[in-house]
């Protein structure tokens, strides 16, 4: 049987992808997965909820179990909230402006095979060195404080 590269790469996708399945604890140390008591919806609109009333903007929701469906594939529920403030990150964008690769920032509200619903997100390190940092962008010890406990406080609104 001769395969098409679609189902060539599909089967090379997803059995790659059984080979890399991790459980959820085993990630970098720049991650930060918190439960939520809420589903995966409700999870997201407090979490959009939380970043509105900061007075940020949420900017996209990618929705790959909606994906996979469309593909005829099956995944639980994934989907990654795009989120940042236009106030704060326009100037610097525009003196780096390969920062827009890496901006906005955004955190995974996920269900696992057994239906917890979880965030996932970086860490005020985490977004220092792995984002800011190679745009030449130096954040100090106390930004990134400050942007840890106000990721973790939008999560917390998100997941209590």
């Amino acid at each position: 049987m001769i395969l098409t590269p679609l189902r060539r790469r599909r089967g090379l996708l997803s059995g790659g992808l059984a080979l890399l399945a991790l459980p959820a604890l085993a990630q970098d140390t720049g991650l930060v997965t918190t439960p939520s008591h809420h589903d995966v919806p409700t999870t997201i609109r407090l979490f959009g909820n939380a970043v509105l009333g900061a007075g940020w903007r949420v900017f996209a929701e990618i929705d790959h179990a909606e994906a996979a469906r469309d593909v005829g594939l099956s995944l639980p529920p994934r989907s990654v909230i795009l989120f940042g403030n236009p106030e704060g990150g326009t100037g610097a964008m525009a003196a780096h402006p390969t920062l827009a690769l890496d901006l906005p920032q955004r955190v995974l509200v996920w269900q696992d095979r057994e239906g917890q619903v979880f965030v996932t997100r970086s860490t005020g390190q985490d977004i220092a060195r792995r984002v800011f940092a190679r745009h030449g962008v130096d954040i100090s010890t106390e930004q990134q404080e400050a942007t840890e406990a106000f990721l973790a406080r939008l999560v917390r609104q998100a997941t209590e």
